[in-house]
């Protein structure tokens, strides 16, 4: 049976593709492929804004794919973050290289999101929180 939490919206550039997929009740999964330069304008944060304007939201970012950000992205996505954290329960970002890493780590610091946000380099942890996440919203 199809999940009717599960809709997606795809926003694709020349150099980047961010995928925001709804897997659960007030769980959002952002994929995010290729180089964020800021192609994609504000159209990503637009849709998340309709994702937290009903209730907070648990954040997956699945970054793994992602071979870097404009110093510009990241101060843009660490401001929407800070903006909405009182709407984000957790964030949670998979990294794929340490430099992503390391960007993911400012981001955190720079929006003062301390354990509110939570960085892995595991792939199989990350799915495991978004399994634990599911689970826990459809019960």
């Amino acid at each position: 049976m199809p999940d009717a939490h599960r809709r997606e919206s795809k926003f694709e550039a020349v150099h980047c593709t961010i995928a925001i997929s709804r897997t659960a009740p007030n769980v959002v999964l952002v994929v995010i492929t290729g180089r964020d330069v800021g192609e994609l304008g504000d159209a990503p944060f637009q849709e998340l804004q309709k994702d937290i304007a009903r209730a907070p939201v648990e954040l997956f970012i699945d970054a793994r794919a992602t071979s870097g950000a404009s110093v510009a992205v990241s101060h843009e996505w660490a401001q929407w973050l800070q903006r909405h954290r009182q709407k984000l329960r957790a964030i949670h970002m998979l990294t794929g290289s340490k430099f992503i890493q390391l960007t993911a780590d400012f981001v955190r610091r720079f929006a003062q999101l301390g354990d509110v946000m939570r960085i892995y380099t595991e792939p199989s942890a990350f799915e495991e929180a978004l399994l634990a996440a599911e689970r826990h919203a459809r019960s």
